[in-house]
């Protein structure tokens, strides 16, 4: 019998978070997905997705979640030459959303920015999906206008974090 942390339960503990290739058969199926969530709620230029060829680049942090081997959901960083990286392509697939696993998601990408240095996380997101806003929110993200090549689009929000230690986060 194994033993888990105080707290955890056997459901928690076959999630996983790694970084992988983007260009895996089962990252490609979590791109095509978001971009199917995405191109319903957006216009198409108000959509701003990084293709297959940007996120396989040198400074691009890509990692999938998995449950029990099956990947469920996905994120990305750009380390950005600005200093700051910008959070990309946050995803869990619907029939596993409302289990944490953005939060995961975050805290993974958030630590890998840091191990490289990096202390800023700046991200762009839709109007239109509360859960992610609350989950910046709650996250320590604050609003910010917009950052390097976007727009002033009404459908965007900005949001910025501070990653430096002893950085205040948010409860």
């Amino acid at each position: 019998m194994s033993s888990l942390p105080a707290g955890a339960s056997a459901a928690a503990s076959t999630i996983r978070v790694a970084l992988e290739s983007p260009r895996t058969p089962d990252a490609a199926v979590l791109i095509r997905e978001l971009d199917g969530y995405l191109m319903v709620l957006y216009p198409a230029e108000s959509n701003h997705l990084l293709d297959l060829d940007a996120l396989d680049r040198p400074n691009v942090l890509f990692c999938v979640v998995r449950d029990e081997g099956r990947a469920i959901g996905c994120g990305a960083a750009v380390l950005m030459p600005e200093g700051y990286a910008e959070l990309k392509r946050m995803f869990i697939l619907p029939s596993h959303r409302g289990r944490k696993l953005g939060a995961q998601i975050l805290a993974f990408l958030e630590a890998e920015i840091v191990a490289r240095g990096v202390t800023v996380a700046r991200l762009e997101t839709g109007v239109d999906q509360p859960e992610a806003l609350a989950l910046y929110e709650r996250r320590g993200y604050r609003p910010i206008p917009p950052f390097g090549a976007y727009w002033d689009d009404p459908l965007s929000v900005f949001y910025e974090k501070n990653l430096a230690p002893g950085a205040r986060e948010a409860a």
